[in-house]
């Protein structure tokens, strides 16, 4: 199965966006990130579909199974998850100061590379914590 890479955004607007990043012609929008990415499937099926029909160029990739590996920016994450993972929590896991959490939320600073890994690697063994929680 072929993997992939998309990247997910928000717009100024609040609108997110959601685009290959091999294909960036090839892209979603919608209210919510999952809206995004199912208006980007609508394109891939649609780009396909058109591309047979008429003989035109189109990736390969979209005539065999796929599936989508989801890259966020570190703004876009924080806010989309702003009401499940707040500055002070995810501060806690991963050593960042909230304040600093806040900023790159919005849009006030960029994390440096550290800074994203150390976000990633604390949000990663979250998840791993919760799938091997038993209640």
């Amino acid at each position: 199965m072929k993997k992939v890479d998309i990247t997910i955004n928000i717009a100024q607007d609040g609108f997110y966006s959601a685009y290959c990043n091999d294909h960036p012609a090839l892209f979603g929008s919608g209210h919510t990130p999952d809206a995004a990415r199912k208006e980007l499937e609508e394109t891939l099926r649609l780009t396909r579909e058109t591309g047979r029909e008429h003989a035109l160029i189109y990736p390969d990739w979209l005539d065999d199974a796929y599936e989508f590996v989801t890259h966020w920016d570190v703004r876009t994450m924080l806010e989309y998850y702003s009401g499940v993972i707040t500055p002070t929590a995810l501060g806690r896991l991963s050593g960042i100061h909230p304040k600093q959490l806040w900023a790159y939320q919005h849009g006030i600073s960029k994390p440096r590379k550290a800074q994203v890994a150390k976000i990633a690697s604390a949000l990663h063994q979250l998840g791993r914590e919760l799938v091997n929680t038993v209640f």
